[in-house]
Parts: C-alpha cells; structure tokens; sequence
C-alpha cells in the first residue's frame, strides 16, 4: 500500500514538471549566446489569459498505468481483470484532469504596435506587467517576448 501512495505522489510531481516556465525573464539554456532581434514599439492592449499544455498524453498514461495497478488488486481471476480494466480507464481520465490543472498558469496577451505600424501579439508569463501605451521592445529568438523599453 505505500509502495502505491508513493508511486502515486511521485506520478503527480511528474506531471508538475511538465509545466514550461512561461515568464519573460526566463531563458533556456539552448537560447544563451544566440543572437536574436528587438524591435521597438508600444503596448496597444493587455488582457490576463489562461495558459495550459496541449498535450495530455503524460496524464493519462501515468493515470492509467496506476488505476491499473490499483484496480487488479481487487478481486481475483476475472475480478481483478475487470479492476484492471475499470482502474485503467478511470485512471486516465484522472490523470488527464490532474495534468490539465497542474500545467496550467496564468498569462498575460499583449498586442502591440511594432514602430513601422505594424502589429503582433504575443503571450508570456505574468513576471512583467505593461501597460497600455508604454514603450517596450519585442523580442525575436528562441522564445520571442514583450519587454519593456527602460
């Protein structure tokens, strides 16, 4: 049984680390040292957004893998073959919904006006905050981000 419990708690803190770092002060280590564009322009709009990972397939295999296990103890024969099956599915659905909530952050969207008149949107973390109306630069790489022009 705590074999279980902790196989189960070291599943969640698995699925915890999916979540990228989002923020605009972060940067990965394959985008040290590479050269990247900046352009300047002016924050035009600003709304909170919520951020979540597109790929549940990490929650529901590690889901099911555990309502598996879980599930074959009961019963024995076809009983735990059923447990099995039953733990399984219910497991993956779990483990979709657990991985939907601990990937999911908060966000900030900016559009903003480059200063040849054109316009982009961009979504990052909510580390920086900008107001409509501040200059700030966009920045073009590995991860693009809106920061602001000091």
């Amino acid at each position: 049984m705590k074999k279980r419990v902790l196989s189960t708690g070291l599943a969640v803190l698995a699925l915890a680390a999916c979540a990228p770092n989002i923020n605009s002060n972060h940067y990965a280590t394959s985008g040290t040292g590479s050269v990247g564009q900046a352009m300047n322009c002016t924050v035009v709009s600003v709304r909170q957004v919520n951020v979540s990972s597109s790929d549940s397939s990490a929650g529901s295999i590690i889901g099911a893998v555990g309502g598996g296990v879980a599930g074959s103890t009961i019963g024995h024969g076809r009983g735990a073959l059923l447990g099995a099956l039953g733990g399984a599915a219910l497991g993956g659905i779990a483990g979709n919904y657990a991985q939907e909530g601990l990937t999911s952050q908060s966000g900030v969207e900016y559009i903003v006006k480059l200063d040849n008149g054109n316009m982009r949107t961009i979504t990052q973390g909510t580390d920086v905050y900008m107001q409509p109306g501040q200059r700030c630069f966009l920045l073009y790489g590995d991860q693009s981000r809106v920061i602001p022009a000091n």
